[in-house]
């Protein structure tokens, strides 16, 4: 038997880059020189589809004119259709163009003249409205998207109802409290797309010959097709054990009791794989018993039974090694935009390392949250020299120097401290984040972050209300994120907002204030991206395991025995949240292309809604206040700027003369001049000098260097525009 383990993402999930879960495990496996192959099964199968030999099977199974089912096709399919000679003609060129193999088609694209449009190009009505800012490329980028999504209607119309562009059959995985839905579709004759996946894997295994496979299943999208897999591997290669983890696992299937399931999987972890997945394997090598097994679902006697060994520690943060890519069809991946969204753009446009710096959220707080779970609550940090570590070793790997931190949340003190080792070891490297939008991001930490190759931040402002934040426990307030907005802003970091209407207790007001506070935010500048999500109540929250103190109350209590996460309730104010939804999303999209900010809240809605208590000068006032900047004596004081040039110079008026110290720095951007008293302009100059030389000092000795050079009023002088401006050159202050 073959000791190699086979990890398996199932379609479908992006398409930019791969999901990192089975990169994660393994390169934790290879810390324990156990050999794994990994597949993601999700581009293979798109690329197996959108192909001149995949158009040409996909055609061949739509219906004829002279077909009866003719008529009840859509005028849509019956165009495609029609058109199917440019479909063949243009299908390879153009996924090799979002493969970035042949970027000169770009203009082609881009002039609507060279792919096939279907209904998906309706919306493109007002392509110049909304890329007006955007080149050549992305634009391109975008029309050859709608062209997929114009087949991807069709095979779901004509041949596979469960086909997504980006998620397969997941209505069958969202919510299913019961696998009744789910096995009997799996008892059904294999799809068009089921066919292409399976002999996928039938290749596979037959290449590798793996004693186990281990599936990942991150979302509701992929579970369908994991199932799907997982049966036909049973049938075929009953010797292979077959795993299930990932966060659908670790969120959803807790409370497991369908025996059903383990007629496709032999074994499911829940939470961190590492540990689980490591007991597993020498279990089914025979080398340790049932009871060694850790966070483990498996059938026993024919109930289903949960194994926690709870004496077996997980492993730390830095003993789980680098992510490894390798396996992967890294430049086979398809760069698709789908969404007219700065920040969906980001997420969807580029290949991606993905990394974490912290497992876990140091806040871990939040009502709305599976802050009971242990992907939230254990936090652990890694160290900044460890990251960077893995940095260059991924980008040794890959050849690619974009980098997503998928925390939870990014701990500031973690992020400066990478930022600085980034530019200390003179990487080069874009990346970007999650993160709270707390007072720590001061001007001087978001310049930092920029230097070491941040590009953007992504972080909940959730319902814009002091009440609700207040209430949902996110320890920040909307004044707060408009200040921290603009730090990012300033320094030229993306902000991009994930906002929430629908939160127990929420009233229409509240949903007509809080569109206010984001309309005032974008009007302001210091917002860039945005999304509405309608608040779900999970099993896991503060909210779902005590829903009474939130004024809301389960809906209809079910018999869970497969997925349980999503519970449906009843939000006892009252408030009908889903009549808010498209003039909520509306008035977003055009928001974030600086359209309609003076338009009236009503104006996006084609119902009654209150006016908006929220002062109109709110979002200013709360920027135009005077922030007090107290530094502590242990606060830390670096430069990485370039050192400036110095000049004496002669003032005069009046009659009378002094002389200021004139201090240039030259920036990539810009040139920069200070002009200062001649002693203390004297005195920064050696400082900057020092700083070069001794990398960090704090506060306190800054300050007794300022005395003993016989200089008075520190405060006054630090604080002093002049100064106060020069983390634009690379001074900061922690």
């Amino acid at each position: 038997m073959s000791s190699t383990i086979y990890l398996v993402t199932p379609p479908f999930t992006q398409l930019n880059t791969p999901y990192p879960a089975t990169a994660y495990l393994k390169g934790f496996l290879n810390t324990k020189n156990i050999s794994a192959y990994q597949s993601d099964l999700g581009i293979e199968v798109i690329l197996e589809i959108f192909s001149k030999n995949g158009l040409k099977k996909i055609f061949s199974l739509c219906p004829r004119p002279e077909d009866e089912k003719w008529d009840s096709v859509s005028d849509n399919a019956k165009r495609i259709i029609a058109l199917q000679d440019d479909y063949y003609n243009t299908i390879d060129k153009t996924i090799l163009f979002l493969q970035g193999h042949q970027p000169t088609l770009a203009h082609q694209i881009a002039k609507r003249n060279f792919l096939p449009e279907a209904s998906r190009f309706l919306q493109l009505d007002d392509l110049q409205w909304a890329f007006g800012n955007m080149g050549t490329q992305d634009k391109a980028k975008h029309i050859a998207t709608m062209y997929l999504e114009d087949i991807s209607d069709l095979i779901k119309e004509c041949i596979d109802e469960h086909f997504g562009f980006s998620r397969y059959a997941e209505r069958l995985g969202r919510s299913a409290n019961s696998f009744d839905e789910l096995y009997e579709s799996l008892q059904r004759p294999n799809t068009f797309v089921d066919d292409i996946l399976i002999e996928i894997v039938d290749k596979r295994i037959a290449a590798i010959q793996p004693m186990m496979m281990a599936v990942s299943i991150p979302f509701p999208g992929n579970l369908y097709a994991g199932f799907r897999m997982a049966k036909f591997v049973k049938q075929k290669y009953p010797q292979i054990k077959i795993a299930m983890g990932g966060g659908f696992a670790n969120t959803e299937l807790r409370s497991l009791k369908d025996a059903r399931v383990f007629e496709f999987f032999d074994y499911i972890t829940l939470d961190d794989g590492e540990t689980p997945i490591e007991n597993l394997i020498h279990f089914v090598k025979g080398e340790k018993q049932a009871t060694d097994l850790k966070r483990t679902f498996l059938l026993q006697d024919g109930i289903v039974t949960y194994i926690n060994n709870s004496a077996c520690t997980d492993y730390k943060q830095n003993q789980v090694g680098t992510p490894d890519y390798s396996d992967l069809l890294l430049d086979k991946y398809i760069q698709a935009i789908e969404i007219v969204n700065p920040m969906h753009s980001l997420w969807s446009n580029g290949r991606w390392n993905k990394l974490t710096m912290a497992h876990g959220c140091y806040w871990g707080k939040c009502t709305f949250c599976d802050v009971s779970l242990d992907y939230i609550k254990r936090y652990e940090p890694l160290t900044a020299s460890i990251l960077c570590d893995r940095i260059e070793e991924m980008i040794a790997q890959t050849g690619e120097t974009g980098f997503h931190f998928v925390d939870e949340a990014a701990p500031p003190s973690l992020m400066r401290a990478l930022a600085i080792e980034i530019i200390n070891r003179k990487l080069v490297i874009s990346w970007w984040t999650n993160i709270r939008f707390e007072k720590s991001f001061t001007k001087d930490l978001c310049y930092l972050l920029k230097a070491s190759g941040c590009i953007g931040v992504s972080g909940g402002l959730e319902v814009a209300s002091d009440r609700l934040l207040q209430l949902i426990n996110k320890g920040i307030t909307v004044a707060q994120v408009a200040k921290v907005n603009r730090n990012f802003t300033e320094a030229g970091i993306m902000v991009h907002a994930y906002l929430m209407y629908g939160f127990p207790t929420q009233t229409a007001q509240e949903t007509i204030d809080s569109l206010e506070m984001v309309r005032q935010l974008f009007q302001a500048g210091v917002l860039q991206s945005a999304f509405w999500h309608q608040f779900a109540m999970t099993a896991h929250s503060p909210v779902g395991l005590e829903p009474e103190k939130f004024n809301v109350k389960k809906a209809n209590e079910v018999d869970i025995s497969f997925a349980d996460n999503d519970v449906a309730h009843i939000d006892l104010t009252g408030t009908d949240h889903d009549s808010f939804s498209f003039g909520l999303k509306k008035s977003l999209l055009n928001y974030m292309h600086g359209v309609g900010l003076e338009e009236p809240l009503h104006k996006w809605f084609d119902m009654k809604v209150p006016r908006t208590s929220i002062h109109p000068n709110f979002i200013a006032d709360a920027l135009d206040e005077a922030e007090l900047i107290s530094y502590q004596a242990s606060s830390k004081v670096i430069f990485i700027g370039n050192l400036p040039s110095i000049e004496i110079i002669t003032k005069s008026k009046k009659g009378n003369q002094w002389e200021l110290a004139s201090l240039t720095f030259e920036t990539k951007s810009n040139t920069i001049n200070i002009k200062i008293d001649k002693a203390q302009g004297v005195w920064l100059f050696e400082l900057l000098n020092t700083l070069k030389t001794k990398s960090m000092m704090t506060m306190q000795e800054v300050m007794d260097d300022y005395t003993k050079s016989g200089l008075e009023d520190f405060e006054l002088f630090w604080d002093n525009k002049p100064v106060n401006q020069l983390n634009k050159v690379g001074l900061f202050v922690f």
